[in-house]
């Protein structure tokens, strides 16, 4: 013996093995590779909780942009208004008072005009804002802004689509801070 330790001839990979040995590097590399890039779930930000314990508001109108509707438009230029406090008062969990002083929140609602053209809002070739509702839900005590909602209002031909569209975008504004507010309208049986 000359000191040697003979090994058994290792068999060469054969070409489908070398194939199937880099597929699965790479396949494993892939899903390594995927899982280190999915973004962390950001956790859910905490809702004020004077917008969850408040019971008693007081809601403002701050109006409508100068020429903003027609005055043929329901006549009423305090329409959004009115239907804010009646889908308050009917929601039941809520009571209105008229005093800021009374209120634990203070909501101010106004009906704007943004400047500058929108996305697919032309008419006749020019470009028109989109006319929005905007609710602000102000703590009464700290006079701080808490939250505030906006929902644009759809462009229409006709005065019957544009009322509806008008209806609809209060209602969705009311339903968005019912929900917020963890006070969302019992359902209808």
């Amino acid at each position: 013996m000359d000191g040697r330790v003979e090994c058994p001839e290792e068999a060469p990979l054969t070409k489908l093995g070398l194939r199937i040995q880099t597929t699965l590097c790479v396949a494993a590399l892939a899903a390594a590779s995927a899982l280190g890039q999915q973004p962390a779930v950001t956790p859910q930000a905490p809702v004020p909780g004077e917008m969850r314990t408040a019971t008693k508001l007081f809601v403002s109108n701050t109006g409508a942009d100068s020429g903003l509707f027609p005055s043929p438009f329901s006549g009423d230029p305090n329409r959004g208004y009115n239907q804010l406090y009646a889908g308050l008062q009917a929601n039941g969990q809520f009571q209105l008072v008229n005093d800021p002083a009374e209120a634990d929140l203070v909501l101010e609602l106004q009906l704007t005009a943004p400047n500058g053209p929108s996305q697919g809002s032309k008419i006749n070739g020019a470009a028109n804002p989109v006319p929005m509702f905007r609710l602000v839900v102000y703590d009464r005590k700290t006079h701080y802004a808490l939250w505030a909602f906006t929902q644009s209002i759809d462009i229409a031909f006709l005065q019957k689509t544009h009322d509806r569209n008008f209806d609809d975008a209060l209602s969705t504004i009311l339903l968005e801070f019912e929900s917020l507010a963890g006070k969302a309208r019992p359902a209808a049986h």
